[in-house]
């Protein structure tokens, strides 16, 4: 029989052809998931990175090496949801940690290691500045290397903050203007006081140190539709109806056109400015160094707003009295209306390397030579953005379920990002997203923005490669929604410590209770690129190698998975068994 019939009679068979008949197990096997996303599933039900990196970890003392998955850890549910949710946790635990602490967090002291890295870069400078004068371009570029390798090891060694490098010393005279502190004429003063060095509030009644939790928002750019309750009912919103709470109009402009949205896409680009303001303020006011643990969320206009815990119990009148007096003036060039867009753009003169108007071929103004002059009065300012009247202010104390449900309600939304906290429901909130995104995307993030060049300003370090009218900043991509900062805003002494070192000092616990209990594992690694311990006991390292595309030792990426599965189920295990046992041993001890 020839091939051609051979074919024939193994389809017309029932037992050779059983998912051509319908058989509903073959084709159960047909549809099925794939090996990799069931193994992508097992991670993340157990709580594992579902993209790890794949790393070469290294014994220096025998050689032996391996590769390693370490987590990803990303912030972002959508990019990670296990390594998301685990520095939700994180996150929660601090706003725990410091919102009622009733000693002041310990306040760590230079060691003699930093005092060096110190006096170095100090040497560095003051050879940058001598090359700087000479003129000695290449020896300049030396002394930027070795100093970002000086604030690599500072940063490593605890040291935080940004120490300005040699550009504060080449910057011109002109590119720096001193403003007048005086306040605006239109918004009330605000009492100062010399601020000392206190974090924790007072205490009532000699037990009761209660804390607070406060509100802010941006003030109103036009009616919104709305379903607020009042009296246990839904009230009638200022379009005259009455929308249920699931309302695919709520948080939409009720006349579109007439809401401000160039001034709402400012207000959320310049939204970091004037929380930076509002903590001075509000230090400065209430005489001690207030701490926060701040989380900014979109309101359903797609409008940034704060959730604030403050430790420490302050005057409510004073409190709303540097709400209503905080503002941020933002000194750059006049940008309201556009001179160039369509098919006229500036163009780019090699001769002058500098951006020209395609008409005259005349230089641009630079964003320096743009600004107001230092004696502009507040009428110059390019913009000017202040926070609304709605301002929710509660206050809490420390251990009562009312304060654990407020540091979820904080954490709730750290997972996902600004523009991925709230879903269109309908067409009315996808327009509306759609023009303050437009709006965003002509409006400057900052000074060397491209979008400058629509309205006819060269922004700093402009060159040949900037593209007139596009900006690859954070806060013109659509899940930022114009907030480019952080999404969570920690004051430096809230627990005293950093979140990296709140980790850290997780593992160290964790690696105690198991050390305790004879579990610690000699040939294992916790959360992928932290040893339990030293794997010799002779006082050889790890090393940590990166792998280069197409390494042959790499395992296939569901192997890689389970394999981190498998460890973490064991971590769990041990870790399990050295608290049971710590727990026998006291109440044996009682």
């Amino acid at each position: 029989m020839d091939g051609l019939g051979r074919r024939a009679q193994s389809t017309s068979d029932p037992s050779l052809a059983g998912g051509a008949v319908g058989d509903a197990g073959q084709l159960a096997v047909w549809r099925g998931p794939s090996g990799l996303a069931v193994a992508q599933a097992t991670a993340e039900t157990h709580g594992v990175c579902v993209r790890p990196m794949a790393l070469r970890r290294v014994d220096t003392s025998t050689g032996a090496s391996r590769v390693v998955a370490v987590a990803c850890g990303a912030t972002r549910e959508a990019v990670c949801a296990p390594c998301a949710r685990k520095h939700q946790r994180a996150r929660a635990h601090q706003c725990r940690e410091g919102w009622h602490l009733d000693q002041e967090p310990p306040q760590a002291e230079p060691d003699r290691e930093q005092e060096g890295l110190m006096a170095y870069r100090a040497d560095l400078i003051t050879l940058g500045r001598e090359a700087l004068d000479a003129g000695e371009t290449e020896h300049v570029e030396d002394i930027r290397d070795a100093l970002a390798e000086v604030d690599a090891e500072l940063r490593a060694s605890g040291v935080r903050g940004r120490l300005p490098g040699l550009e504060a010393l080449d910057r011109s005279a002109s590119a720096h203007r001193g403003r007048s502190t005086r306040r605006r004429a239109d918004t009330p003063d605000l009492p100062r006081r010399p601020v000392c060095g206190q974090t924790i509030g007072r205490t009532y009644a000699g037990r009761y140190r209660p804390s607070m939790f406060v509100t802010l928002t941006l003030p109103s750019y036009g009616p919104v539709h709305s379903a607020r309750m009042r009296g246990g009912r839904v009230a009638r919103c200022s379009c005259g109806s009455t929308h249920r709470p699931d309302s695919g109009l709520l948080g939409t402009p009720v006349d579109p056109d007439t809401y401000d949205y160039r001034r709402a896409a400012r207000d959320a680009i310049h939204w970091a400015a004037l929380w930076d303001r509002f903590g001075q303020n509000l230090r400065r006011a209430v005489g001690w160094s207030v701490q926060w643990f701040a989380a900014i969320e979109p309101q359903k206009r797609l409008t940034p707003h704060a959730h604030v815990a403050l430790r420490g119990s302050l005057p409510r009148a004073l409190l709303r009295q540097v709400v209503a007096g905080t503002y941020h003036q933002v000194w750059w060039p006049k940008h309201d209306h556009q001179v160039y867009g369509g098919n006229r753009m500036p163009v780019w003169s090699p001769d002058r390397s500098a951006w020209c108007d395609p008409d005259t071929y005349q230089p641009l103004p630079t964003f320096d030579e743009a600004l107001p002059a230092p004696d502009a009065g507040p009428e110059d300012a390019a913009h000017v953005l202040r926070f609304g009247d709605q301002a929710d202010v509660r206050g809490l104390l420390g251990g009562t379920q009312e304060t654990e449900r407020h540091v979820r309600y904080l954490t709730k939304y750290l997972t996902k990002s600004i523009g991925e906290t709230h879903s269109a429901a309908g067409g009315a909130q996808r327009a509306h997203a759609d023009r303050l995104l437009a709006e965003l995307a002509v409006t400057p993030c900052s000074p060397r923005c491209g979008i400058w060049l629509l309205y006819g300003v060269q922004p700093r370090g402009a060159s040949s490669r900037t593209i007139p009218g596009r900006c690859r900043g954070k806060a013109h991509q659509p899940h930022a929604l114009g907030v480019a900062g952080r999404r969570v805003l920690v004051s430096r002494a809230w627990t005293g410590r950093t979140l990296e070192q709140q980790k850290t000092s997780r593992r160290e616990h964790v690696r105690a209770t198991l050390q305790a209990g004879g579990l610690l594992p000699t040939d294992r690694n916790h959360d992928g690129a932290e040893p339990f311990g030293n794997p010799t006991g002779d006082g050889a390292g790890i090393v940590w190698e990166r792998i280069a595309p197409g390494d042959p030792d790499v395992p296939p990426r569901p192997l890689l998975l389970l394999e981190a599965v498998a460890r973490h189920r064991e971590r769990v295990q041990a870790y399990r068994t050295a608290q049971h046992g710590a727990a026998l041993a006291a109440a044996g001890g009682c």
